[in-house]
């Protein structure tokens, strides 16, 4: 069966074919994903991402015939439809600050930490900020909505006309979910939203066929099946909660490096410190910790890996060049902290990026630590393809890592919602601890430097 997995990363938006058989991805195509920052608040541009999803389907169906749709997107986004789907208000872009101009009215109703998993997060990260903010600056407007649907269940509205909601949408940071008793918060109930909160459907249900004019459009089959989608740090969780045994932790990397503890050993979540409760595609709670990495390491290589010899790797640890947290502040474990470096003069190129390379792993290791990390780690998306990543990770952790050889972790997750087994993808080599005590001595001097 070839699955057409439809993900909506924050940075980028892709179409990609997996193929059920061998869970390998076989097409893809990809675009840049970007707000529209125009009134009435910077949005996503909805449109051109519909346009872009068409028109993929159609061109890869043209390749090859797609027997199955499968949604995933980033989380802390939402849409409010009316009784045709059509969108009330834009789909807000969680970068956008204004929910913050209500921070205290929003605190004031919002549900703890300890019945949610959610921490109280800058912006639009809180995905109940941005419902509350919109209805009381647009209350005409949010009067009209029919339905609350999370990010994954307005595409399958658009493609199916059939309004639905998914629990690793709603248990990802938004103050929605109870994931204690998977029901919605008091904060839901609190606002009168649950009237508008449409059914909660598992994942992997089969929502509907496309609809017959999107037959027409792309040239599928009318009855390709759609199903419900989930989260994308969920969807890279998925194959690895159908086939491995506990202790493990996966790290999914985009935009976001959000680490996942299956298994581990029992903490307590620190909320200030940006971990979580997610609720996985089997319903069930996983502490979480994340921090904005992706972004991060953009900004500080302008996106584009730079060439390192083994010699700059032998520079960086001799000399303990480091980069301490964070360069994007405001969320991940050091949330307050400005980013420096350290022993850093006169880097090259390849010294510095494998000294940016360190502290993302570093920071990674971090958010692990805080989850009760245990077991191996399986490096899911772009981090996977940085050995220097990897070894570090490795050397920090004391534990193997996996690097997942799939270009995009969230397909093959978000594809196997259309399997009816649990087949086993090849899980990428794996990398053991360095034995080498330069590592581990400039893991302690980073991990030194950051608690002073």
């Amino acid at each position: 069966m070839i699955v057409a997995v439809i993900d909506i990363g924050k940075t980028n938006a892709k179409v990609a074919l997996v193929d059920l058989g061998t869970l390998r991805e076989i097409a893809l195509c990809r675009i840049a994903n970007a707000p529209v920052r125009q009134a009435p608040y910077p949005h996503h541009d909805v449109e051109a991402l519909w346009t872009f999803i068409l028109d993929s389907l159609a061109d890869l169906n043209r390749e090859q015939r797609i027997d199955a749709i499968s949604i995933t997107t980033h989380g802390a986004t939402g849409a409010l439809v009316d009784r045709s789907g059509e969108l009330v208000l834009p789909v807000l872009d969680y970068e956008f600050d204004g929910p913050g101009q209500l921070a205290a009215d929003y605190d004031a109703v919002r549900a703890p930490f300890a019945e949610t998993g959610t921490p109280r997060l800058p912006i639009g990260l809180n995905l109940g900020a941005q419902f509350f903010w919109q209805q009381k600056r647009f209350p005409a407007e949010f009067a009209k909505a029919a339905a609350m649907l999370m990010y994954p269940q307005y595409w399958t509205l658009r493609l199916t006309g059939v309004a639905a909601n998914e629990v690793t949408s709603l248990g990802c940071h938004t103050d929605l979910w109870n994931p204690w008793t998977s029901n919605y918060s008091s904060l839901v109930d609190r606002m009168g939203w649950r009237r508008l909160m449409a059914p909660v459907r598992p994942a992997k249900d089969r929502l509907g066929p496309i609809l017959p004019e999107l037959a027409q459009r792309t040239g599928l089959d009318p009855q390709t099946p759609v199903f419900c989608g989930l989260h994308d740090s969920n969807a890279s969780l998925l194959p690895h909660l159908l086939s491995d045994a506990p202790p493990f932790s996966v790290v999914s990397t985009g935009t976001w490096v959000i680490s996942m503890a299956v298994g581990g050993r029992k903490v307590e979540l620190d909320a200030a410190r940006d971990t979580l409760v997610n609720v996985n595609a089997l319903g069930d709670a996983v502490p979480s910790a994340r921090f904005m990495g992706g972004r991060e390491f953009s900004l500080l290589t302008d996106g584009h890996p730079q060439e390192w010899s083994e010699d700059d790797v032998v520079a960086v640890l001799a000399r303990k060049a480091l980069l301490l947290p964070s360069t994007q502040q405001g969320s991940g474990p050091f949330p307050h902290r400005a980013a420096q470096w350290c022993n850093a003069d006169d880097l090259d190129s390849g010294q510095r990026f494998a000294a940016i390379s360190f502290y993302l792993a570093l920071m990674t290791v971090t958010c692990l630590e805080l989850i009760g990390g245990e077991g191996p780690t399986t490096v899911e998306g772009p981090f996977a393809q940085n050995p220097l990543f990897i070894r570090m990770l490795a050397a920090a952790t004391g534990r193997p890592v996996i690097a997942s050889e799939t270009s995009t972790g969230t397909s093959i997750g978000a594809a196997l919602l259309a399997s009816d087994g649990a087949a086993v993808m090849d899980k990428g080599e794996r990398t053991r601890p360095p034995s080498e005590r330069a590592w581990r001595d400039y893991v302690r001097a980073w991990q030194s430097a950051v608690q002073t």
